[in-house]
């Protein structure tokens, strides 16, 4: 009697859990029709943490990768191995990992920087690094193998080589960059770390959809969950968009 006593009132439930969804979905859609400034300012500080880490991982990962790519030195394998594991860095630990070197005990500390915008650049810059080193260097080696002898005959330098891979696959190459932005503008863990989710200061979309769940505000959670999941999919819009114009142009 007991167990369908439960299943009737789980059942009773449902209509009314459904009902607050829907007027949490609806309120959401009023927040971002009317442009709330609460929502904008989230967004707005999301996209500026994410393309300056985005930019920082760009000038260091696909140098890294393209010298990796058409180099030869011992201990090369090891190094590839180890730039491929890190793509899939944890990223509570890279979180706790940077907030010890910002942290006032730490070597870091006298800069100030913990719970900053830039804090966070930094941690998602260390996670997105590896993967933009990691797929360029996959990229731009199998074209250094294909071509390598017409550079040589160029008379290129691999420094010289390296940098016209890097220009001629461009198109590529962006797919790989919008594929870190999408990591970056997903991250919750390493950023809720390093920035303390501070209203105003340091909160971005993922902190703040953790946050306004845990406090029952669905429709700012869900306004920017759809914020959120519209920018992914122009992303991936982005990417496919661009290989079809790579490959029509150079196909």
């Amino acid at each position: 009697m007991h167990y369908f006593s439960y299943i009737d009132v789980g059942v009773s439930s449902l209509p009314s859990a459904m009902s607050s969804l829907s007027q949490g979905g609806l309120e959401a859609l009023r927040l971002i029709a009317g442009a709330d400034p609460k929502l904008v300012q989230i967004v707005s500080l999301s996209l500026q943490v994410s393309l300056s880490a985005v930019a920082v991982a760009c000038l260091a990962g696909l140098p890294l990768g393209a010298a990796i790519a058409v180099s030869r030195f011992h201990g090369r394998r090891a190094l590839i191995v180890a730039l491929n594991a890190s793509m899939g860095l944890p990223p509570v630990v890279v979180g706790l990992l940077v907030y010890l070197m910002l942290s006032r005990a730490g070597p870091l500390g006298e800069l100030g920087l913990l719970f900053t915008p830039a804090a966070m650049v930094v941690a998602q810059a260390i996670l997105i690094t590896p993967i933009i080193a990691a797929l360029s260097r996959q990229v731009i080696e199998d074209a250094w193998m294909e071509y390598r002898e017409q550079l040589h005959s160029l008379g290129e330098t691999r420094l010289g080589a390296a940098v016209t891979l890097l220009w001629d696959l461009r198109f590529s190459l962006v797919t790989i960059v919008l594929a870190g932005f999408g990591r970056a503008a997903a991250e919750v863990g390493a950023v809720m770390i390093v920035g303390g989710n501070i209203d105003g200061v340091t909160r971005v979309m993922t902190t703040a959809i953790a946050l306004e769940t845990s406090k029952g505000d669905l429709p700012l959670a869900l306004g920017l969950g759809m914020v959120l999941l519209v920018i992914v999919f122009s992303l991936n819009a982005a990417a496919y968009l661009v290989n079809e114009t790579a490959q029509r142009r150079y196909g």
